[in-house]
C-alpha cells in the first residue's frame, strides 16, 4: 500500500467542501452496502486498501451500515488498526447517527441522546477519538431541530467530530438546520443527498420555493451525493432482466419494482448516449453527477476493485456539451426510487 497522499487522478481532482477549508476527493467509498458480516473481512480489507491507494481518502459510515447495524464500522475499525493507523490523519472518515440502531428505547431519532451515544458507540467500534465528519442521517420530525442541531454542536465542542452536516434533509429542512446551528454556534459544512439520473430530486424547487442545491449554494454548503448509480441501477446488468446475483434479486434497499419498463427503457437510452461520450453508463453517470460545481463529490459503493476503478475512470472525462445535456435531460426520467423521501427529504 502506498500513502494516501500519492499523487493519484483522485487525490489531484480534489474539491472544496462548501464554504469550508475542507477539501475531499470527488469519489468518495461508502461501506453502505458490501460491508456487512455477509462479506468477507479480507473481502472488505482489499476494496478499502485499493480505494486508498488510488487517492479515495474519504471513508463514509452510519452506525446502521451491516448488516447486521455497526457491522461495517466495526469492520473498518479493525482494517484501520491493521493497515491504517499511521495514515489516520490522511484519512477522512464520516458517520451518521438518526436510522434505526438498536431495538427498543432510544435507538433511533434526532434525540440529543441518540445522537450523541451513538457516536459514542461509533468511535468505539472505530477505535477513534473523533470522526471528521458526524452527520444528522436524517430529519426527525418528533424532535425540536435545535435539539438536533444542538447535538451535532456538542460532538464538535467535545472534540468528537471536526465537521458536522446533515443528510436527505428537504430544501425547507436544510434553511433550518443552517438557522439552527448559527443559534447554536456550530457551522453546518454538508448535505449529504441521493442523487442521481433517475432521482433528481435535489434540483427540484419544495414548498419553500427553493431546491436544496439551491440552498447549499446560497449557504456555502457542500453537498456529497450518494447512490450516483441509483443502487446499480445506472449500468448495464439489468437491461435484460434481474441478475440472480444482483442487488434487486437479493431485495432489500433496490426492489424489482424499480426496474419497470419504463425505467429500463430510459436506462437504455442513456447507455447509448454515454457509449457515444466514449464511457460505461456507470462512468457517464457519476460523472453527470459532478458537472454541477455545488456537487463536491459523490459517494460510491463499489463491491469489487474493478467496479472502483470504472467509477474512477469517470475522472476522465467531466466535460458535457450542451447537446449532451440536452440529450440526458430528455432521457432521464423520475425513476421514482427515492426510497428515503417518505422518512426525511419529503418532511
Amino acid at each position: 500500500m502506498t500513502s494516501p497522499a500519492g499523487s493519484t487522478p483522485s487525490a489531484s481532482h480534489q474539491r472544496r467542501l462548501g464554504g469550508s477549508g475542507l477539501a475531499v476527493p470527488p469519489i468518495s467509498l461508502g461501506l453502505w452496502q458490501n460491508f456487512g458480516e455477509q462479506t468477507a473481512l479480507e473481502t472488505q480489507r482489499g476494496l478499502v486498501l485499493h480505494a486508498v491507494d488510488a487517492g479515495i481518502v474519504h471513508i463514509d459510515l452510519a452506525n446502521n451500515y451491516g448488516p447486521p447495524p455497526g457491522a461495517a464500522e466495526a469492520s473498518f475499525g479493525r482494517i484501520l488498526a491493521r493497515d491504517l493507523a499511521g495514515h489516520r490523519d490522511e484519512l477522512l472518515i464520516s458517520t451518521k447517527a438518526g436510522y434505526r440502531m438498536w431495538p427498543g428505547a432510544y435507538g433511533e431519532g434526532g434525540s440529543r441522546k441518540h445522537l450523541l451515544s451513538s457516536l459514542d458507540q461509533s468511535l468505539d467500534r472505530l477505535g477513534l477519538d473523533h470522526v471528521d465528519i458526524f452527520y444528522s442521517h436524517r430529519y426527525d420530525p418528533t424532535t425540536p431541530l435545535e435539539e438536533t442541531i444542538g447535538a451535532l454542536a456538542t460532538a464538535v465542542s467535545s472534540g468528537r467530530a471536526r465537521y458536522v452536516g446533515v443528510s436527505s434533509y428537504s430544501a425547507r429542512r436544510t434553511r433550518e438546520a443552517l438557522a439552527a446551528a448559527d443559534t447554536a454556534g456550530v457551522r453546518l459544512s454538508v448535505h449529504q443527498p441521493s442523487y442521481s439520473l433517475l432521482n433528481r430530486w435535489i434540483e427540484e424547487p419544495d414548498a419553500s420555493g427553493e431546491s436544496v442545491l439551491d440552498v447549499a449554494g446560497d449557504a456555502g454548503l457542500g453537498v456529497l451525493a450518494f447512490s450516483p448509480l441509483a443502487q446499480g441501477m445506472l449500468t448495464t446488468k439489468y437491461l435484460d432482466g434481474i441478475p440472480g446475483d444482483s442487488r434487486a434479486a437479493r431485495g432489500g434497499s433496490l426492489p424489482p419494482s424499480y426496474l419497470s419498463l419504463r425505467n429500463r427503457a430510459a436506462i437504455a437510452a442513456l447507455a447509448e448516449i454515454a457509449s457515444d461520450r466514449g464511457q460505461s453508463l456507470a462512468q457517464m453517470a457519476v460523472s453527470w453527477c459532478l458537472r454541477d460545481s455545488r456537487v463536491s463529490g459523490v459517494l460510491v459503493g463499489a463491491r469489487t476493485t474493478d467496479q472502483l476503478d470504472e467509477n474512477l475512470a469517470a475522472l476522465e472525462h467531466l466535460d458535457f456539451s450542451a447537446a449532451e445535456l440536452a440529450a440526458i435531460d430528455e432521457n432521464s426520467v423520475d425513476g421514482e426510487i427515492n426510497l428515503w423521501a417518505a422518512r426525511s427529504s419529503a418532511l
